[in-house]
């Protein structure tokens, strides 16, 4: 009989993994954000998976996106599931851990360990609520910084990351173009559409309409788990696409009697209520306010054209995206490739034919560890690291 651990490792590579937390920004030097207010003390949550080599070269950041945290791979003490991109991370896998320093924390706004409008506001000792401030992706990967600066680690081989993971992926490519030797962007955009904001903004108003939302100062009672439960059954719908919803439900009833005239008889109606609920149990409203916020307000092109952004990148750069995400369109990804190539910057640009929609990113780990396990070997060879 194999035990617990021995059996996680069997089915996941790395094994049991545990969550650490390193906590800076401490008054008076609290992090300045991108909006001028501070913050402080910062906690984030992070996990890592693999060996850190002596000159600290194999080191990859991971970045999750909108409803991920720090737990990429492996399991938890007694979880039958693994972590997001458990496909992605481990021995053998794409992101190796036999070769690659695997890095992945939750991100500031979080709910998941990070600082986040769940936490404790130290200046009255209750949840921050809607106190908590206005925070930016930049901000999030200024705090991803300070956790590799805190490692002890000067240069990432790479950075990698699909949907908001993909904005930090970028925000790294512009804000710190020295301290990456490569990047993988995936199912991203260099800025917001109108329709990706109006799905966000359709999420945050079920949120806000629920009773039990009282104005973001719902901690201690009731929680607004109706309106989070829409805002992330809208979400889900954009994540998927026509094809894959026709393949998995079709037009198939669960029964024939009816309970009430709006019962959910359609298997895609339960299904949505189900992930919705499911949602409910691991993350918190403000949060998805705040993250889809963040998302919305992203925007690279901002003040330059998009090639300007990118004039000082020496990184290799792989975007990867899929022919049926209609979330994160692949015209978006190729904004990004030909921004890049105008900028003089090594990029290459692979989509990837899929029935997922926007799911992909996690669920085509087959096409996707083929692209990123040669795009890192490459990496590794242009800059002399394992010889």
């Amino acid at each position: 009989m194999c035990t617990e651990e021995e059996q996680a490792t069997d089915q996941a590579g790395v094994g049991i993994v545990e969550t650490k937390y390193f906590t800076f920004a401490f008054s008076p030097d609290k992090f300045l954000l991108e909006s001028g207010e501070r913050l402080g003390p910062i906690t984030v949550s992070y996990e890592t998976y693999g060996s850190l080599n002596p000159d600290k070269s194999n080191a990859i950041l991971i970045c999750h996106a909108l409803s991920g945290d720090a737990h990429a791979a492996g399991f938890h003490q007694g979880d039958y599931n693994p972590g997001w991109w458990d496909n992605m991370i481990g021995p053998g896998k794409c992101f190796d851990t036999n070769r690659y320093f695997v890095i992945c924390s939750n991100v500031l706004g979080g709910c998941k360990g990070s600082t986040g409008p769940s936490s404790i506001n130290p200046q009255n000792g209750r949840p921050y609520g809607l106190d908590f401030p206005i925070i930016s992706i930049k901000d999030m990967v200024n705090v991803q910084r300070r956790l590799i600066d805190h490692l002890g680690i000067d240069v990432l081989l790479s950075v990698a990351g699909g949907s908001m993971g993909g904005m930090q992926v970028l925000e790294w490519m512009t804000a710190y173009p020295g301290r990456i030797l490569s990047a993988i962007p995936i199912a991203t955009s260099a800025g917001h559409s109108p329709q990706q904001i109006a799905f966000n903004e359709a999420g945050r108003q079920a949120i806000m309409a629920d009773s039990d939302w009282k104005s973001g100062y719902y901690y201690g009672g009731s929680l607004p788990l109706r309106g989070l439960s829409v805002a992330r059954m809208i979400g889900h719908v954009t994540y998927m696409s026509d094809k894959s919803m026709n393949e998995k439900f079709g037009r198939q009833i669960r029964r024939c009697g009816r309970a009430d005239k709006f019962s959910s008889d359609f298997e895609v109606e339960r299904y949505l209520k189900d992930r919705g609920e499911g949602f409910c149990k691991r993350f918190d409203a403000n949060t998805y306010l705040y993250l889809t916020k963040a998302m919305d307000y992203f925007d690279l092109s901002r003040e330059n054209p998009l090639h300007e952004v990118f004039i000082n990148l020496t990184a290799k750069v792989l975007v990867i995206a899929f022919k049926s995400d209609w979330l994160y369109p692949s015209y978006q990804s190729r904004q990004i490739v030909k921004a890049c190539k105008i900028a003089g910057v090594d990029a290459a640009y692979c989509e990837i034919e899929s029935t997922y929609g926007h799911d992909a990113f996690l669920l085509e780990s087959e096409n996707e560890s083929y692209l990123v396990e040669h795009f890192l070997k490459q990496v590794l060879f242009k800059n002399g690291i394992g010889r």
